[in-house]
């Protein structure tokens, strides 16, 4: 590094950084850690991420960190233009400690920001020489620039560059997870034309509750797939009850609660899904015990059932049937707060209460 002896504490920091980088599957995460840990590393006042958007040939400002700094993130730089736009094109790392004085500086962004930019490090992010963005810090607060700063970034964006391409690798199996999920959920609605869309709307509706309970990631992740699967064990129920369009018999009846133990059954084999095999089998469970298949009670029941519970009781009273016209939105709230305590659990209710009030369930559609 230029005849400088690397610090020791340095070389701890980006073991850290590195761990923490590549610790997160979520791309956005990981370049907002990025930008903490060059700030940390180079003693700086600003830094800025941009993302290479390859079919308009542009950068924009994707997390900025230090004063003022969300002023900037409608700027679009093409290639080659600007500081960033320039290590862009030649994919070079550049050290410019006057950037007043640089002619390749672009204006707009102090301009815009109110930020004064003194000097700076802009060095491509890249992935076997495919550029992937650029990172930059700004203004270091005990001195220039050095070609050792330089090299310790250039040592985090290679981490960075992989820990990118893991997490759009773990991105796209995901949304390949959840298109195979909507299919196999979408098999069951095909079977019942009454019925179409009834899966994407109660999944919606549970999104809003559990945001409006403050469910934590993971939680809200299990909510989403279980709400989508809620009903895939009526794919063990025969036509002639499910589809039935007058009332059911006792026995009939019977048949069709054993949907939630067929859903469970389905997707026992399935290691990924036996975090919701209790929402698909507890969703028809009623707060005050009377429900089924096993009428759990209150707290008995996961909250994630419970929210399920309301979002598709909901759905199913707003759903036009071939022997009933559904209930208006207004109708329907007023049948759940009604059953708030017996057959729903009050806090869910006024979850979903807060969610409708603040237009969240507005435009659900299928």
């Amino acid at each position: 590094m230029e005849n400088e002896k690397v610090n020791p504490a340095h070389l701890r920091q980006l073991l850290e950084f590195s761990a923490l980088i590549n610790s997160s599957m979520e791309i956005e995460e990981i370049r907002k850690r990025t930008i903490e840990a060059s700030l940390k590393i180079t003693n700086s006042e600003a830094g800025s991420f941009l993302l290479y958007d390859s079919d308009n040939k542009e950068l924009y400002f994707d997390v900025t960190m230090g004063e003022k700094a969300e002023k900037i993130k409608t700027i679009r730089l093409k290639v080659g233009q600007g500081i960033a736009g320039w290590v862009a094109l030649t994919k070079e790392v550049l050290i410019v400690n006057d950037v007043q004085n640089d002619r390749r500086f672009f204006r707009k962004a102090d301009e815009q920001s109110g930020f004064t930019t003194k000097s700076m490090i802009c060095l491509p992010i890249l992935s076997k020489e495919r550029l992937l963005g650029v990172l930059q810090v700004m203004n270091k607060i005990n001195g220039p620039f050095t070609y050792y700063d330089a090299e310790l970034l250039k040592a985090l964006a290679n981490q960075v560059a992989v820990a990118i391409e893991n997490a759009k690798l773990y991105r796209d199996m995901k949304e390949t997870f959840y298109e195979i999920v909507f299919a196999l959920a979408d098999t069951i609605e095909k079977r019942d034309p009454y019925t179409g869309g009834h899966t994407k709307r109660v999944m919606n509706y549970s999104l809003a509750i559990g945001a409006e309970m403050g469910l934590q990631k993971e939680e809200f992740e299990r909510l989403k797939l279980g709400a989508i699967l809620h009903d895939i064990g009526k794919i063990g129920i025969r036509d002639r009850i499910l589809l039935k369009e007058g009332e059911l018999t006792k026995d009939e009846f019977e048949i069709i609660k054993a949907h939630t133990i067929y859903g469970a059954e389905i997707l026992q084999h399935v290691k990924k899904l036996d975090v919701i095999l209790p929402c698909v089998k507890y969703h028809h469970e009623k707060f005050d015990g009377t429900g089924y298949p096993e009428r759990l009670k209150g707290e008995e029941i996961p909250l994630i059932a419970r929210i399920i519970a309301v979002a598709d009781t909901f759905d199913a009273m707003t759903t036009d049937r071939p022997y009933r016209k559904g209930l208006s939105f207004e109708e329907a709230i007023a049948e759940l707060k009604n059953k708030a305590g017996t057959q729903f659990d009050p806090n869910v209710v006024d979850a979903f209460l807060r969610a409708f009030k603040k237009g969240e369930l507005e435009g659900i559609e299928s």
